[in-house]
C-alpha cells in the first residue's frame, strides 16, 4: 500500500491538531469546554476521517467519525455559563 507524500502530510497535520488540543488540555493552556479546542479536534477528526475513508479501515473510520460529531455537537451545545 502506497501512501502519497501529500496524504501523509494531511494525515501529520490532521494527528497534530488532535494532539495540540490534548496536550493543550493536560498542561492547562486550553479548556475542554473552549471552541478552540473542540475546533482543533473537530479538524482534525474531519481530515483523519477523510484519511481513513480511503483505503477503508472500519475502526479508523468509526473512531473519527464519531471523534467529529462529539467535537461539533460540543461546539453547537448551548453554553449554560
Amino acid at each position: 500500500m502506497d501512501i502519497s507524500l501529500a496524504r501523509q502530510l494531511v494525515s501529520f497535520a490532521g494527528a497534530l491538531l488532535i494532539l495540540i488540543a490534548y496536550a493543550g488540555h493536560q498542561l492547562k493552556w486550553i479548556d475542554a469546554r473552549s471552541a478552540g479546542y473542540n475546533i482543533l479536534n473537530a479538524v482534525g477528526s474531519v481530515i483523519l476521517g477523510y484519511i481513513a475513508f480511503h483505503p477503508f479501515q472500519i475502526g479508523f473510520v468509526v473512531l473519527e467519525v464519531a471523534w467529529t460529531l462529539i467535537s461539533v455537537y460540543a461546539l453547537l451545545r448551548p453554553r449554560t455559563e
